[in-house]
């Protein structure tokens, strides 16, 4: 009986799948109903990550997913911006993984401050992806630590006005000419053209909120604690319509991750541009 293909060796081969010919050739074949399984038997974890990370692997060479972990009643911290931990061990690990299957990870100047994030690959296997710091007016500590640690490259993205930048060892600096090149279209297009296609927007919910709003998402991955925090910083916030049967409903799945639960919402084809905000639509 041939060995069952278990978690670790099935999110090797996952990872460095961008095709539908890797697929194959990693031993991926085709399960009846358009998708694809391992072809060789798996224990149950192993088609798990398939589930849930192949879609995302496939989506080609410039896709664009965000990813939130919120209490029940909508917010990403308390009050005083405590974040330790909303979500549990398992969703960490979906992050990390997130970040595995990424090129860049980006976070907003409010986070990077409030959280001074590592933004590295720790909870699987995989490869930092560059760390793209967003920070129009340069207010990012240079003593942050994707600024100093040296863990992975990061780019520190500033507008024309910031301070004079120092960011310190493995930092690059980029500056755009003005508030309108920080728009999610031309913010995403520099970083193509950087090599930098597929992107994680990792927060805050400012910042996931206006790469939602203004249709720059492919994938949007949304776990929900079963905690009630009653106040606190909000996660998705955006213009709404005054009509609930106008209200965004993309399709979705859901998944269990330990007491959490997983939403993934497909909000764009693979490989579409980024388009018009929803209230130009």
């Amino acid at each position: 009986m041939p060995e069952l293909l278990d978690a670790s060796a099935a999110w090797d081969l996952l990872r460095r799948i961008r095709t539908t010919d890797g697929a194959l050739a990693a031993g991926m074949v085709p399960d009846g109903d358009g998708g694809l399984r391992w072809g060789r038997p798996a224990t149950p974890e192993a088609a798990e990550l398939a589930d849930r990370y192949l879609p995302l692997c496939l989506a080609g060479p410039e896709v664009t997913f965000a990813q939130l972990g919120q209490s029940l009643d909508g917010f990403i911290a308390t009050r005083t911006g405590d974040a330790d931990f909303v979500t549990g061990a398992e969703d960490r690990c979906h992050l990390h993984r997130l970040r595995a299957l990424s090129d860049a990870v980006l976070v907003g100047a409010g986070t990077a401050v409030s959280d001074d994030p590592r933004l590295t690959v720790r909870a699987c296997a995989g490869d930092n992806p560059v760390r793209v710091v967003l920070d129009p007016h340069g207010r990012v500590p240079r003593s942050s630590g994707v600024f100093t640690d040296g863990a992975a490259p990061t780019l520190w993205v500033v507008g024309p006005d910031a301070a004079p930048p120092d960011p310190g060892a493995g930092a690059e600096v980029l500056v755009l000419p003005d508030a309108a090149a920080f728009a999610p279209e031309r913010l995403l297009a520099a970083l193509a053209r950087r090599g930098l296609g597929r992107v994680l927007i990792e927060g805050g919910g400012v910042t996931v909120s206006r790469f939602l709003h203004e249709q720059a998402l492919h994938r949007l991955y949304v776990t929900v604690a079963p905690v009630l925090l009653g106040d606190g910083i909000p996660g998705l916030r955006f213009p709404g319509t005054p009509v609930m049967r106008e209200a965004l409903r993309p399709p979705l799945r859901r998944a269990l991750l330990g007491e959490d639960t997983l939403f993934e919402f497909a909000l764009r084809p693979a490989g579409e541009p980024a388009g018009r905000p929803a209230d130009t639509a």
